[in-house]
């Protein structure tokens, strides 16, 4: 009996025992943390620290080196002549072929007050995108009479942009009487809001200097009937009274022509053309029995190839 009760009281007394031995490891454990750490002075730096590892033999590049390259990098594939060729003909093909075009913009019967009269404009052009030979042309006469006027010029054409390009040449006048040659400057194009514009001047063999202006423009009513108002306008230096040319602003010619576009390349118009000669030009006019102004209903045609 009295065995039992030791036992009972071992049994009782462990728990508090093991509690208490517990609680003195966690009171041990915070105390030895919190002691500082022992100071171990500067560490100091490494005298190869940024130094790059030699390599080894084993890590260079074996066998042919590649070729050197060029500007254009399809010839690392194919040999260069015959990417020389490939890209000639691209580049003609896309702009550098030799272009041509012969367009008469009037050709027209004009009837007006008296004899009735024709009248012609044109050019045409062989070339590039950039360079070209161009030509142009224009006249007038009566119908059953004498020519009154044709000129024909001969000129080098070179693009400035998209839009304009300059020209230089000569110019041959075979009407009127007596005949002129003359040096040819210009420029040429397609204007904002899309008015076609020139300018040329003009130094005769005789030293008359001339300056013309003229423009037009394409409203579209619809995609094949268009309206064209164009002007004219030619100013001398000087009087030249063998040709009947007083100076300062000599004449101006405006039209209204209305086309019906049956394809592209052709049309017919009808409309509307007045001149009038100006200053010492009409005076001269008046003296040799012919009128200052003229307005004519006019019937013709324009066409390209």
């Amino acid at each position: 009996m009295k065995q039992l009760i030791a036992a009972a009281t071992l049994l009782l007394a462990a728990p508090a025992v093991g509690q208490e031995i517990h609680v003195h490891q966690i009171i041990d454990n915070k105390e030895q943390n919190e002691k500082p750490m022992p100071f171990v002075g500067e560490v100091p730096a490494d005298p190869h620290a940024g130094h790059t590892i030699p390599t080894t033999d084993d890590s260079v590049p074996q066998g042919v080196a590649p070729p050197i390259p060029t500007d254009h990098a399809a010839e690392a594939f194919y040999p260069a002549a015959t990417m020389a060729r490939a890209r000639a003909a691209m580049i003609r093909e896309s702009g550098g072929m030799t272009f041509s075009q012969l367009m008469l913009d009037r050709l027209e019967y004009r009837a007006h007050k008296g004899a009735n009269g024709y009248a012609w404009e044109g050019e045409g052009w062989i070339g590039g995108d950039i360079n070209r030979f161009a030509f142009k042309t224009e006249g007038e006469g009566e119908v059953g009479g004498p020519l009154e006027n044709a000129e024909l010029q001969a000129l080098y054409s070179r693009a400035l942009n998209p839009w304009f390009n300059v020209e230089a040449g000569v110019r041959q006048d075979f009407r009127p009487q007596p005949q002129r040659t003359y040096a040819v400057v210009g420029i040429e194009g397609l204007a904002p809001y899309w008015f076609e514009v020139g300018a040329q001047a003009f130094l005769s063999d005789e030293g008359d200097a001339h300056l013309r202006l003229e423009g037009s423009y394409d409203q579209r009513i619809t995609q094949r009937l268009i309206l064209q108002p164009a002007a004219e306008m030619n100013v001398a230096a000087q009087d030249v009274p063998e040709l009947g040319i007083g100076s300062g602003i000599s004449d101006i010619e405006l039209g209204l022509r209305l086309r019906y576009e049956f394809a592209r390349e052709f049309a017919p118009y009808v409309g509307v053309h007045w001149e009038r000669k100006l200053g010492d030009t009409a005076r001269y006019a008046r003296a040799a029995g012919e009128g200052a102004s003229v307005t004519s209903l006019v019937l013709g045609a324009r066409f390209w190839f």
